[in-house]
């Protein structure tokens, strides 16, 4: 493979991931997939139907990535999600601070994306500032604070964090076996609890549930198999194209949305170059706003009042620092981190959904306290 032929595969796969992300952002937008809905709507209403529609997601991409693994196409431990560095601090500080923050910012980062295609101003105002605060939780001030406290929690493991090589090095079996397993027994599992109630299997949640899911897989693929160069003509390592990791990459809308500005930021400076997370982000975007308009729901949306406001920078503030710290939001750690079965990611979600019911109980208190 020459060089001429990296670029041409590079291009490729960038647009493939922004087709992706397209279909996200109409899917997201007109199945209301949300994560923070989902228990906002359990707290709220003890509706059960997107969290088994979230659910069945999570079971799709579990399923889906492990059989992969089972099949020796890709490796868990090729993903930002693998490796023997388990992130309990981060994982925990960044999740409860980005549940709580998606909470006070009226949705997480996907969300917020989809909502700023719909033409929610206020939504654009917290994207730029969870952005900002991301790009200050990679290499700026609060990333000297992440490093020097939290990111020091880390158990060493002697394999990769994945479920399937952790289970390989104590049973002494095949990691594809077990991983076919786990696919069968986890992904299978969260199959079967989503579509055990009649409102798991509505075509509404049939729909956003398997569909993301789908999707979170299919972008494992695009970078872990068809953005996959065995020796690059000019390193003569084996690379993962585009990705800002170097690494296969899912869905992830923090630190990509972070990326972006920083890109934006340095635009003249030639050596900064376009990656998957990137044009995720864009894809995401244009899908929702593209639903938006072709089913005239399009509307401008506004604070309405300073108090309105304040809480929603408060919570882009908190998503931004806590999305970068525990390595993901609730579709990279949510969707794309669980599908791997990473013991960061098992500790993240948690985390973030015990986030998210704080920021619930702290607005009941608000608004009982104001009455």
């Amino acid at each position: 493979m020459t060089s001429a032929d990296v670029q041409l595969l590079t291009a490729q796969v960038l647009w493939a991931v922004f087709s992706l992300a397209f279909a996200l952002g109409v899917l997201v937008r007109q199945t209301h997939f949300c994560t923070m809905g989902a228990v906002a709507d359990i707290i709220n209403l003890g509706d059960w139907s997107r969290m088994r529609m979230w659910a069945l997601a999570a079971g799709v991409a579990v399923a889906g990535f492990n059989g992969l693994v089972a099949l020796g196409l890709v490796q868990a431990s090729n993903t930002v999600y693998g490796g023997p560095r388990w992130l309990v601090g981060s994982a925990l500080a960044g999740g409860l601070l980005f549940g709580f923050g998606m909470v006070m910012a009226s949705g997480c980062g996907s969300k917020t994306l989809v909502r700023v295609g719909g033409g929610s101003l206020k939504s654009l105002v917290v994207l730029l500032v969870m952005g900002l605060t991301g790009w200050a939780t990679l290499r700026g001030l609060t990333a000297v604070l992440r490093v020097n406290t939290v990111d020091r929690l880390v158990i060493e493991l002697p394999v990769s964090q994945d479920l399937p090589s952790l289970l390989s090095h104590v049973t002494g079996q095949p990691v594809a076996t077990l991983a076919g397993v786990c696919a069968l027994l986890i992904g299978g599992g969260g199959v079967a609890w989503a579509l055990a109630r009649p409102e798991g299997r509505h075509p509404h949640v049939l729909a956003g549930g398997v569909g993301t899911g789908l999707l979170v897989l299919a972008m494992w693929w695009t970078t872990g198999r068809f953005g996959f160069v065995a020796e690059h003509p000019e390193t003569l390592e084996a690379t993962f194209l585009a990705t800002a990791s170097q690494r296969m990459e899912s869905f992830s809308f923090v630190a990509p949305v972070a990326q972006a500005l920083e890109w934006l930021v340095y635009f003249s400076d030639r050596s900064r170059t376009v990656g998957v997370g990137m044009v995720a982000v864009g894809g995401v975007l244009s899908g929702a706003a593209a639903a938006a308009l072709v089913t005239r729901s399009f509307r401008w949306e506004s604070f309405r009042d300073e108090g309105d406001m304040g809480r929603h920078l408060v919570g882009a503030v908190l998503m931004g620092a806590g999305g970068v710290t525990a390595m993901g939001c609730t579709f990279g750690q949510g969707l794309s981190g669980l599908s791997t079965l990473g013991l960061t990611s098992l500790v993240a979600v948690p985390a973030i959904l015990g986030g998210a019911v704080l920021g619930l109980r702290f607005l009941t208190w608000q608004l009982e306290r104001q009455a």
